[in-house]
C-alpha cells in the first residue's frame, strides 16, 4: 500500500499517534556531529502490542519510553548493535519510532570510515548500520532531538510517497503494517517491502 506523509515540523510529528509520526517521520534529517543523512525507513511500536519493548512497563531499561516526546531511546540490539528511536505521544504513553534506514547526504566520507564501507546505499541500509555511521552508542539515550546532540530536521519540499508493509526482524505481532518506506529508495533495508518502486538513480554525495 502506498500513501503519502504530511509536511509537519517535529513538534507537530511529536504530537502524533506512533503510526502517523512513524509515516511522517520519513523525509526528516538526522544530525550528529557534522554527519546527516535523511530517514527512508521507520517502523512503529505501541506498549499496546508485544513487540514493542514498553508492553511490559516502565523498567530500568523502558521507563525512556514513557517519558517526553522527542527524546532519544538508543538501545542495544543482540548485544552488538545500538538502535536509533524516536519517543512520540504524551507523557506516560508508551510508543516510538524506530529509524531504520537513511540515505546518506552529508559526511559520507566520515561514514564510510566508520562503517569500514565504499557503498553509500549500503552504509544506512538498517538500524545498527545507520548509527553506526552517525556515531551515535547508547549514551545518547535520554538525550533531546530538538537540541542535540542528535537533532531531527524537518524536510524541505514535498514529503516522499511511501510503501506501508509489515515491520521485519521481530516475531512478535509481526503482521501489522507499521514499516513505512520511501517508494523508490535505494537506501532501504532489505528486504524491501512488497510494492517498492524501481530503485532511482545515485545521486552526487557531498562528503
Amino acid at each position: 500500500m502506498t500513501v503519502r506523509a504530511g509536511t509537519r515540523s517535529l513538534d507537530d510529528v511529536l504530537a502524533l499517534g506512533v503510526v502517523e509520526a512513524a509515516r511522517a517521520l520519513v523525509g526528516f534529517t538526522v544530525v550528529h556531529e557534522g554527519v546527516a543523512g535523511v530517514i527512508v525507513e521507520t517502523e512503529a511500536y505501541h506498549e499496546r502490542e508485544p513487540a514493542c519493548h514498553a508492553h511490559v512497563g516502565a523498567t530500568a531499561r523502558t521507563h525512556i519510553l514513557f517519558g517526553p516526546p522527542g527524546t532519544a531511546y538508543v538501545y542495544r540490539s543482540y548485544g552488538i548493535h545500538a538502535l536509533l528511536n524516536v519517543v512520540v505521544e504524551p507523557r506516560g504513553v508508551g510508543a516510538a519510532v524506530l529509524v531504520r534506514a537513511l540515505d546518506p547526504v552529508d559526511g559520507v566520507e566520515a561514514m564510510c570510515t566508520r562503517r569500514g564501507c565504499e557503498d553509500p546505499e549500503a552504509l544506512c541500509s538498517g538500524p545498527g548500520k545507520l548509527t553506526q555511521a552517525l556515531g551515535i552508542g547508547l549514551e545518547r539515550n535520554g538525550t533531546d532531538l530538538r537540541d542535540g546532540p542528535i537533532v531531527l530536521l524537518p524536510p524541505e519540499g514535498a514529503p516522499p510517497a511511501l510503501v506501508a508493509s509489515a515491520r521485519i526482524g521481530i516475531t512478535r505481532a509481526a503482521d501489522l503494517p507499521w514499516r513505512f518506506s520511501a517508494a523508490g529508495s535505494r537506501y532501504v533495508s532489505k528486504p524491501w517491502p512488497p510494492g517498492l518502486d524501481a530503485p532511482r538513480p545515485t545521486r552526487p554525495r557531498s562528503v
